[in-house]
């Protein structure tokens, strides 16, 4: 098996997250369910951000926030993704490799704009996401580096992108180039909106082996089993999948691989939760860092827990403390 140039490649939303801040009325008058995420059109989209209170935009999406963390943890990231050739695409595109993340997919001169993630966050620390998708679901096979996804040791997919046509025929064919060099996939279940419409296609994606590393929460993993508990659904999907990783809140994380059960508390940073926004997506940057650098399960979910604790003691999707810091301590 040749060298790997990155620790991790993504293949996700590229779409830029305006955060702001909400009462629970708000949401309320709004019709919005506390903590879910919602597609929105352009109009849909325009009609929210008018009634935001002020807010901050930076580049986003759940497989780039998970590569931001692992650059921040000193691992090799890069990340695939769609934007148009508008502002808010040079936004995202100077954004993140800026963070240190390489980022090679040419952004498109026609079709969608550039998606937009508005995320209300409410007293409770609980986030609530109105997605426009714009031109991130527009990504296509042409738009893949082939020997990009040849140079990292482990492809991170999310669901988010699954539910489209063009973007899942270009995950499935950078699962296929990626098996064939020797590489791992991982796949995230992302949100529970994600799973029910394609529940048969991820099912018989795992019966296939497509999949290395599937990482879910405890609502996610028993919607994609239709199980009624964390431990049935990983009972049913574990000979499916040789590593599951499941965050379970303030309970910690458990990964299991191939019958070996390893669990992990949660990490106390700071001044404890103030927003949950990416949460699970830095969990996964320090597991996944953990993994491509040869360490054992225990220490990927320490790594992991401590990258999720230090995201939410503070308002935004992107560490701002030292995380290699964090770790070493």
């Amino acid at each position: 098996m040749s060298e790997t140039r990155l620790d991790v490649l993504a293949i996700g939303d590229a779409v830029v997250d305006v955060i702001a801040t909400a009462s629970d009325d708000f949401l309320i008058e709004e019709r919005l369910t506390k903590g879910s995420m919602q597609v929105l059109d352009a109009d849909g989209a325009a009609a929210l951000y008018a009634k935001m209170r002020q807010a901050r935009e930076t580049s986003g999406g759940s497989a780039a926030n998970t590569m931001a963390g692992v650059a921040a943890l000193g691992g090799w990231a890069g990340f695939v993704g769609q934007v148009a050739d508008d502002q808010l695409g040079e936004i995202f595109a100077h954004d993140i490799s800026a963070l240190g993340v390489e980022f090679l997919t040419p952004a498109k001169a026609d079709g969608e704009p550039t998606g937009r993630c508005l995320i209300l966050v409410t007293p409770d620390a609980q986030r609530t996401m109105n997605t426009f998708r714009g031109a991130a679901h527009e990504l296509s096979v042409e738009a893949l580096d082939a020997e990009q996804i040849r140079g990292a040791a482990i492809l991170y997919l999310e669901a988010y992108l699954w539910r489209s046509a063009g973007p899942r025929g270009a995950m499935e064919e950078a699962m296929r180039i990626a098996h064939e060099a020797g590489r791992k996939v991982a796949f995230t279940l992302s949100d529970i909106a994600c799973i029910k419409p394609h529940r048969a296609e991820m099912i018989a994606m795992l019966d296939a082996g497509a999949i290395d590393l599937l990482f879910a929460n405890e609502n996610e993993i028993m919607e994609l089993a239709d199980l009624p508990t964390t431990d049935a659904a990983i009972a049913a999907l574990q000979d499916k999948v040789p590593l599951i990783v499941v965050t379970c809140g303030s309970e910690g994380a458990v990964a299991v691989e191939r019958g070996r059960r390893v669990s992990a508390p949660i990490a106390r940073i700071g001044k404890g939760v103030v927003d949950t926004t990416g949460a699970g997506d830095l969990f996964a940057a320090g597991f996944l860092v953990g993994q491509a650098r040869g360490k054992d399960l225990a220490e990927s979910l320490r790594i992991g827990a401590i990258a999720a604790a230090e995201v939410i003691s503070h308002f935004g999707a992107r560490p701002e403390s030292d995380l290699k810091a964090l770790i070493a301590a």
